[in-house]
């Protein structure tokens, strides 16, 4: 099995934990220019944008630890994207979590990381 199919498979495994822990799945795998969010969904009346993450085992760090602050910015481009495009969306609050799959374990990390926008060179 190639990593491409690995990690197809746990994000169908998140999915379905997402899902049975009232988790309404909207896109996977959702692609534009500015990059790609694993899922997005509804949870609570928050629009919820999911990366999800897997490791063998935690001798290389946790999976969650890979979620770092240029992923996080990836994922705010990707989630601004998709508000525009789907104005139906555009009230209800946002939020950001993450699915850490490390060997049989799975934990989701509700409101993982705030909003983060990309700041250029100059601070602005």
């Amino acid at each position: 099995m190639n990593q491409r199919e690995e990690g197809k498979k746990y994000e169908e495994q998140a999915a379905k934990y997402l899902m049975e822990n009232g988790f309404i799945l909207l896109e996977q795998n959702f692609r534009c220019r500015q990059g790609e969010v694993d899922l997005i969904g509804l949870h609570e009346d928050c629009l919820v944008f999911v990366e999800v993450k897997y490791r063998k085992n935690s001798v290389s760090g946790m999976p969650e630890e890979a979620v770092n602050a240029a992923k996080q910015q990836k994922i705010c481009r990707v989630s601004d994207y998709y508000r525009l495009t789907h104005p139906c969306e555009n009230k209800r609050q946002v939020r950001y979590d993450v699915v850490a799959v490390c060997g049989k374990q799975l934990l989701w990390h509700r409101n993982a990381f705030p909003y983060q926008q990309k700041v250029g060179r100059y601070g602005w």
